[in-house]
């Protein structure tokens, strides 16, 4: 089904990114709170966080507080990040509106882990400019490494799988994309994560490469 909010270019490709650690950094608040909320509900906060960091947030209370109410855990959780998008720090990464800019409007969309009205908040405080299409937390009922996130994203666009290019910075990220039959550029790691088709430092150096791929 091709979502009908969004102009269908000429051309066949689209790029779907990743948000928090591909085009905004938002790592120190990111820990932040996930510590806050894991002094809430006594749990070592490093372990806390490493979970976090390849899960959705109701699958980090599975495992980290399975005897907890995993509803009472998420709105803890809300609150702690909607204070942060309010009073956090958050910068885009070198490239990013260069790139997000030089894209053609309907080529591109954003597939999430966090939920679109922070990502919306972000994004406003960067000067980055939304898409048409978010898939967020709260649009599939599997996140990350699954690949159902990458997959809906594909076709609300309006394109198969094999037409996208992932660009991701996270183990979990690269997995979906790997699964959904998609292209996956690793970007903003010293060192090339698993599974990724290429490999780049920084955002900044993936620009023209990612511009030329959805020309």
């Amino acid at each position: 089904m091709i979502d009908e909010h969004v102009r269908q270019p000429g051309t066949g490709k689209r790029v779907l990114f990743d948000v928090d650690g591909t085009l905004i950094d938002a790592v120190e608040n990111q820990r932040r709170v996930w510590a806050a909320w894991a002094a809430r509900y006594g749990r070592d906060p490093e372990e806390t966080y490493r979970v976090a960091l390849r899960t959705r947030p109701i699958e980090t209370f599975a495992e980290v507080v399975p005897d907890q109410d995993p509803r009472e855990c998420l709105a803890a959780f809300h609150a702690l990040e909607d204070e942060d998008v309010r009073s956090g720090v958050y910068s885009a990464f070198d490239g990013a509106r260069e790139l997000l800019t030089g894209l053609v409007p309907g080529t591109w969309a954003l597939v999430t882990s966090n939920y679109e009205h922070r990502v919306r908040g972000r994004f406003a405080r960067t000067g980055l400019p939304m898409p048409g299409v978010v898939v967020d937390a709260a649009a599939v009922a599997e996140g990350k490494p699954s690949p159902v996130p990458y997959l809906l994203a594909a076709e609300r666009l309006g394109v198969e799988p094999a037409d996208c290019l992932v660009i991701e910075d996270a183990p979990s990220g690269v997995t979906a994309g790997v699964r959904a039959g998609m292209t996956v550029w690793g970007v903003n790691a010293a060192v090339a994560v698993a599974g990724v088709h290429r490999h780049f430092e920084t955002l900044s150096a993936a620009v023209p490469e990612i511009l030329a791929f959805a020309a």
